[in-house]
């Protein structure tokens, strides 16, 4: 059995999974190229927990869904949507993680677990959508979409086009974050909270499906804390943080404290619909996991961030200081 060490959750965005080709089989050699280097972190003996992003895969199964759906066969909701790009996604990844980890000769096995994330039927993203769903499109093309959907709504995102935007309420909780640990203690590497997972709200003794796609950050920072992480790492284009990003005087963060960020926020160094989130779910689990620790880096620099600790290490701030003084 392979000595367990630090128990992680590893976020990737769904833009990771999927680029410009939609298909299948492109999607799956992505994963492929993904999965060498989430294997590292098994190699030297972490407890690895898995969570991606779903925006572009489930804004295209809409597509597709609105293209072919009738009266007799009528489009699914959003939230089982969601549901079924993680299990589409969730089965890709297995598939990948299983190839490499019989190509490293290591006996450990991964689940998905379709998971459901609750949320508030109150919080105020409801009446405001926030979250980029599906394929950027050109300022001619998504005024065709507003005229023929006229009840979606359709944003400019950080100057690279139009997406669609749908509710993003912040979780409250895990529904299966018990199931995730029992996996993680049976040496089971889990795949969690897919596309931020299946928003529900409770209703009684039930929880109940809605029309919103969680932030799969938040989503993951969630499940972090709930299953007593030691790091959460969230996964993006650039290997750090950057302040005054693209500018001549920008500057790459390493080492950097919770307040340290919170005074960058308020600055309004990071972009909403980019880095916000990841910074802002960083922050949340180092708050209420002081003793974890919360990194931001690309997927290509995983090696250098297990060999170094590369990338932008966010850490509370009385940590930070009895580092300093040691």
């Amino acid at each position: 059995m392979i000595m367990k060490s630090r128990k992680i959750v590893v976020a990737l965005g769904g833009n990771a999974i999927l680029s410009k080709d939609a298909s299948a089989q492109a999607q799956q050699a992505a994963l492929l190229d993904t999965a060498r280097y989430l294997v590292e972190f098994i190699k030297q003996g972490d407890q690895l927990i898995i969570s991606h992003g779903n925006g572009p895969q489930v804004g295209n199964l809409l597509l597709q869904q609105a293209a072919g759906s009738t009266a007799e066969n009528p489009a699914m909701p959003l939230d089982t949507a969601v549901a079924m790009t993680q299990g589409s996604i969730g089965y890709w990844m297995q598939n990948a993680l299983d190839q490499v980890l019989a190509e490293e000769a290591l006996s450990v096995d991964v689940a998905t677990v379709v998971t459901q994330v609750e949320v508030s039927p109150d919080d105020p993203a409801f009446q405001s959508p926030t979250k980029p769903i599906g394929p950027f499109y050109s300022k001619d093309e998504v005024e065709t979409l507003r005229a023929q959907h006229p009840d979606q709504t359709f944003v400019e995102d950080a100057g690279r086009g139009f997406r669609r935007v749908v509710p993003s309420p912040r979780p409250i909780g895990v529904n299966e974050a018990s199931v995730v640990n029992k996996l993680v203690a049976a040496d089971i590497v889990p795949i969690a909270v897919g596309g931020g997972g299946v928003p529900v709200v409770r209703e009684g003794s039930r929880f109940v499906g809605c029309e919103a796609v969680i932030d799969k950050d938040f989503a993951s920072e969630k499940l972090a804390e709930l299953v007593d992480a030691d790091l959460l790492i969230v996964l993006t284009a650039v290997d750090n943080i950057y302040v005054n990003f693209n500018q001549p005087d920008q500057k790459q963060l390493d080492q950097v404290t919770v307040s340290e960020l919170e005074t960058y926020i308020d600055q309004g160094q990071f972009a909403k619909g980019s880095m916000l989130p990841k910074v802002q779910a960083a922050i949340e689990f180092v708050k209420n996991n002081p003793k974890g620790k919360a990194v931001v880096t690309s997927l290509e620099n995983v090696g250098r961030f297990l060999s170094d600790g590369d990338g932008t290490i966010i850490s509370a701030d009385h940590v930070e200081s009895e580092l300093a003084k040691s």
